[in-house]
C-alpha cells in the first residue's frame, strides 16, 4: 500500500486540477488541502521548504502576483523565515500544485515535476 500523497490544491487553477487528475487517475491514494480554506501554518511550510529541497522560499512563491509586489517581498533583506511567514499570513502567495510524497515534495510546474516523485 502506497503512502497517501498531500495535494496541495487550488481548484481554480488548471495545473493544480491536472495534478488531482493524475492522482486520481493512477488509484493513488490522496489527501487534498485546499490551502486557500485552510491555510499552512508556519511549521508546515518550514517543512515543506526543506522537502522541496528549495534554496530561497520565493521558489515556493507567486512572485509575480500583485500581492507579492504590494508587500515588497522582493526586499533582498528579507530571510528564510520572513518569507515563510507571508506565505502563512497570505497563502495566495504559495506556488501551485505542490505534491507530497514521503519525504519529498514537488511543485506541479510543470506536472512532471509531481510524477517524479510518485510512487510506480
Amino acid at each position: 500500500m502506497s503512502e497517501t500523497i498531500i495535494l496541495y490544491h487550488n481548484p481554480r487553477c488548471s495545473k493544480s486540477r491536472a495534478a488531482l487528475e493524475l492522482l486520481e487517475t493512477r488509484r493513488l491514494p490522496h489527501q487534498v488541502v485546499r490551502y486557500l480554506d485552510t491555510p499552512p501554518d508556519f511549521t508546515t511550510l518550514k517543512q515543506l521548504f526543506r522537502q522541496l529541497g528549495l534554496e530561497n522560499p520565493r521558489e515556493m512563491m507567486r512572485v509575480k502576483d500583485e500581492l507579492y509586489k504590494t508587500l515588497a517581498l522582493d526586499n533582498p533583506d528579507l530571510n528564510n523565515d520572513a518569507l515563510l511567514q507571508a506565505i502563512a499570513e497570505h497563502p495566495s502567495l504559495l506556488e501551485r500544485p505542490i505534491a507530497v510524497a514521503g519525504q519529498r515534495a514537488a511543485i506541479g510546474r510543470p506536472l512532471e515535476n509531481i510524477e517524479a516523485i510518485l510512487p510506480a
